[in-house]
């Protein structure tokens, strides 16, 4: 097991021979129950070697693995949807972000349609009736969640984007970390979605504790991410969630960027007050 070992070991495991490929090893020999995958109190390492893939209503040719739910103690759902050429992704049960991942989709809302490619992104306000299409074999993020509402606050419409298109910001100063937000930061909006993007070497600044919980999906590259009193190796493919108040920290390795996209609930009273 990866429980608690030193950021040299996890670094030596991810240039190692024996590199997870898929669900198998080099051998060709069977996992024997081995996995990075790993489901603690705090947080959820989720790799691809362990997905599972299922059917929720309003699919068709599509396939869908979640990630997180309230079924684990989360106040929301992330999962990914595989489309076949003409797959379809039905009702949201909330309010929908999608970010494509691979080929194109087509977002009906209401009375708007938008194409989006790889890097195109929607908000779909809760109650908007909605369809997400595949123009090709296509990958894309879902991320759902009811909406809540402040007394005062208007809810917020339909936004459709272009990841690449957004400006990056230096995390507190830091060049070698950028971040893109997707969303507006207003108290329209209550959780945001951000990429964040590591030079080779780059890492936080600070171990972070929080009452915001994570959905985070790595993208590109690869790293070390501390979770609790553990530190993991990961790359591009794996999920991870993290529960409020789950201490966490991330640096990149190796000779390309990290990236990933990270979802928080955002811009709401602790209470749940409105």
């Amino acid at each position: 097991m990866w429980r608690r070992q030193s950021i040299w070991g996890c670094a030596a495991w991810m240039h190692s021979p024996r590199t997870w490929k898929g669900s198998s090893v080099h051998s060709g020999v069977h996992n024997l129950g081995h996995t990075r995958s790993v489901r603690r109190s705090s947080y959820l390492l989720q790799t691809p070697d362990t997905f599972i893939r299922t059917q929720i209503p309003g699919t068709t040719k599509a396939s869908v693995i979640v990630h997180v739910s309230p079924a684990l103690g989360a106040g929301f759902t992330q999962y990914s949807v595989e489309f076949e050429p003409g797959g379809v992704l039905g009702a949201a049960a909330g309010e929908r972000f999608v970010y494509v991942l691979e080929g194109s989709v087509t977002v009906d809302a209401g009375m708007h349609k938008h194409a989006l490619g790889r890097g195109g992104y929607a908000y779909i306000p809760q109650g908007v009736e909605q369809r997400v299409s595949a123009i090709e074999k296509a990958r894309a993020a879902v991320i759902e969640q009811p909406y809540r509402t402040v007394q005062g606050i208007g809810t917020p419409e339909l936004l459709v984007g272009h990841e690449p298109e957004v400006a990056p910001q230096a995390l507190m100063g830091d060049e070698g970390l950028q971040v893109r937000s997707l969303l507006p930061d207003t108290m329209a909006f209550d959780f945001a979605v951000n990429t964040m993007t590591y030079a080779p070497g780059a890492a936080l600044s600070m171990v972070e504790i929080h009452v915001m919980e994570h959905g985070l999906l790595m993208l590109e590259g690869g790293g070390i991410y501390r979770l609790d009193d553990d530190w993991h190796p990961v790359t591009a493919g794996d999920f991870i969630w993290m529960a409020p108040y789950c201490p966490q920290w991330f640096g990149a390795i190796g000779k390309a960027p990290a990236k990933y996209l990270i979802y928080k609930d955002w811009n709401r009273h602790p209470l749940g007050a409105e």
